[in-house]
């Protein structure tokens, strides 16, 4: 999950509070069916969509929001079917989780994966969003709600209910598959779905575990990034220290705003710079000397008023209320599956190793964990340092597909 201005939609990253519903009924009030969309120009028009009927649904959120949703299932399939409902990461997003400047659509091809098992499933636009794109209200007062991070739990109940009255879905057999922070609501509503009036998940898949508290999270994306990326790039010679020579080196195709945060840290020209250089051996230790001064041109202590995150103050504290996966997950007994990319510097795969150890602990049989190399966030093989967005890589959708097939 980033909350980085750069990468809002994704993250995956975030918006929304409010009262829970406890009655399924009334949470169910004012919802709609629409009449199905014509399945061959659908599929002409879509690739990957042969096979699947694609049936548009409007679903009531409460407070004044009716969203946009799509429930997809086998064409051609018979009685009630087990049924995937997708949980977004951070920001306003589409039910597609549209990546920005045309990178993706990661929930496509993962609905179309759980298709072809023999699942429905369920995609919808996150309140405040109108359109595929993301096209956003200019209601203010949906886009930015109060206790943000608590709405959005809340509507994910509200479309996991509206999910569970289909005549063509199983209640009982409803699965959870989370991104980024779609991990964390995945997690919290499957540790306590009375709470939140659903029927129990059968199940949660998690991709890009948030397993961490959010200060942690924001520490790394903001600050620990840059000094992994000092050690990993530039000290050739692993010794925690950088030469000027090094320093000058590394730089070297580097991404201007990365080289332009960097260079003022550990250069004057093409020496070291003193002012970093405290101890003055011409070397700059990359934690305690280019630590300190990234710490302070960052403002990570600060926190939470950091520079840069004015706008999210809010949505901090309130997810913050809540409990991460490797909190909440284990109080799940049912079968789960965490997902991370090696190079994922948004939610380090070392804290999905962590989350499915306490699942694990907890004596829940049923978990597995895979950890890809060479993946970063949004599950596609990328650079470590300057992740290029994309859809899902086969290997992932291929997994889900088998976990799901051997859960069904």
């Amino acid at each position: 999950m980033t909350i980085s201005k750069n990468h809002r939609r994704l993250a995956t990253a975030l918006t929304t509070g409010a009262m829970l519903i406890g009655s399924l009924g009334a949470a169910h009030a004012g919802m709609t069916d629409r009449a199905p969309q014509d399945e061959s120009s659908v599929s002409a028009k879509s690739p990957g969509w042969h096979g699947i009927t694609r049936k548009q649904v409007s679903i009531d959120f409460g407070k004044g929001w009716v969203t946009k949703a799509e429930l997809t299932y086998p064409t051609g399939s018979r009685g009630r079917l087990p049924l995937v409902v997708m949980l977004h990461g951070s920001g306003h997003n589409d039910m597609n989780q549209t990546l920005p400047e045309g990178k993706g659509a990661t929930f496509v091809p993962l609905a179309q994966a759980a298709s072809r098992q023999g699942f429905a499933t369920l995609r919808f636009n996150k309140r405040g969003v109108t359109d595929i794109g993301p096209v956003e209200t200019k209601d203010e007062d949906q886009l930015n709600p109060d206790r943000p991070y608590e709405q959005i739990q809340e509507d994910a109940a509200s479309a996991i209910r509206f999910g569970a009255t289909s005549s063509r879905v199983d209640a009982s057999r409803i699965f959870l598959l989370g991104h980024s922070e779609g991990t964390n609501v995945a997690a919290n509503l499957a540790a306590d779905p009375k709470t939140y009036g659903i029927p129990k998940p059968a199940g949660v898949i998690a991709m890009g575990v948030v397993g961490q508290d959010i200060r942690e999270l924001l520490t790394l994306q903001l600050y620990g990034r840059l000094l992994l990326q000092m050690h990993d790039e530039f000290d050739v010679d692993g010794d925690g220290q950088l030469t000027a020579v090094e320093a000058v080196d590394g730089l070297i195709g580097q991404p201007k705003e990365l080289a332009d945060q960097i260079r003022p840290v550990l250069l004057d020209g093409d020496k070291v710079r003193v002012s970093t250089d405290v101890d003055g051996d011409g070397r700059i230790a990359i934690d305690a000397e280019a630590g300190a001064v990234l710490r302070e041109s960052t403002k990570i202590d600060d926190y939470p008023e950091v520079p840069g995150l004015e706008d999210l103050q809010e949505y901090v504290a309130d997810i913050a209320r809540f409990p991460t996966v490797t909190e909440a997950l284990p109080r799940f007994d049912e079968p789960t599956l965490l997902l991370n990319g090696e190079n994922d510097l948004q939610t380090p795969a070392r804290v999905a190793l962590t989350a499915d150890a306490a699942v694990g602990a907890a004596g829940n049989d049923d978990h597995e964990v895979i950890i890809y190399p060479g993946m970063a966030h949004t599950m596609n093989i990328t650079p470590r340092f300057v992740p290029e967005l994309g859809d899902p890589d086969q290997q992932v959708l291929r997994d889900v597909g088998r976990w799901l097939r051997s859960h069904r």
